[in-house]
């Protein structure tokens, strides 16, 4: 039973995570785009929320975990570098949680590396 609850677990928070990271780079693309200052693009938020909403949809495909999962700590690093830790808190939570999955593999193809979270 723990382990039908730790894969439970572990598939929800991978999905979750994706999912908030999808959505607010997306968010931030749009207002990159279309800035409510009526200003021109922001083409460094563009860039980095472009990079992060790829990576996002690739940590949630199954097979390209890590790819993914690169690609949004590459966008975290950059985001961090560029707002500092005063604002990017959520960014550091947001990197040890795409880390951890990155390590477990994608739960539903059994993990890459090894058996599934709870098999083991």
């Amino acid at each position: 039973m723990a382990s039908r609850d730790l894969k439970l677990a572990f598939g929800t928070f991978h999905v979750v995570l994706g999912g908030v990271v999808l959505i607010q780079s997306v968010m931030t693309l749009r207002h990159g785009l279309h800035p409510s200052d009526g200003g021109s693009a922001h083409v460094h938020a563009v860039l980095v929320a472009g990079v992060e909403a790829l990576g996002a949809i690739l940590f949630l495909a199954g097979r390209t975990v890590r790819i993914g999962g690169a690609l949004m700590l590459l966008a975290f690093a950059v985001a961090l570098v560029v707002h500092g830790l005063a604002t990017g808190l959520t960014l550091l939570v947001y990197a040890a949680g795409t880390a951890f999955v990155m390590t477990h593999g994608s739960l539903w193809l059994g993990a890459e590396r090894g058996t599934p979270p709870g098999d083991r």
